[in-house]
């Protein structure tokens, strides 16, 4: 009777998604290292601001997932579950934004620091998080 408790207490259960979720944005934050040809973290390093704007749009964009995934799900496989989905989706929308614009390369325009191409990566990030948590709760 108390192990169930103790798994009931919303400390403990905040203390699960917490750590479930960041080790999803770590794994997610590779998967964004390996599909983009730049380093992220050595250009950040670097002072790249064009890379950390896109950086941390992905980073806001997935725990954005993630906390709609929390709010409506009420398993921890589920919430995991849609949350990776929904990450699939804005690896989609990553995919779908260099396509859609065949004039110059994302990758190559952050890379060179364009910080004008950085804050639309980010704001893509942010609005489709929104979109794509509310189609998933």
């Amino acid at each position: 009777m108390l192990t169930m408790v103790f798994w009931e207490s919303p400390l403990v259960q905040s203390a699960g998604y917490f750590s479930v979720v960041v080790l999803c944005l770590i794994i997610s934050m590779v998967l964004f290292e390996i599909v983009t040809k730049y380093k992220n973290w050595e250009e950040i390093q670097k002072g790249n601001v064009a890379v950390a704007l896109a950086t941390g749009g992905k980073i806001f964009g997935v725990s954005n997932v993630f906390r709609y995934s929390i709010e409506k799900h009420n398993s921890l496989p589920e919430m995991i579950g849609w949350g990776l989905f929904g990450f699939v989706l804005l690896i989609v929308a990553y995919f779908l934004f260099e396509f859609l614009t065949p004039k110059f390369k994302i990758d190559k325009e952050i890379e060179k620091d364009n910080r004008s191409v950085g804050f639309i990566s980010l704001s893509i990030s942010v609005g489709l998080s929104y979109v794509i948590g509310a189609s998933i709760s």
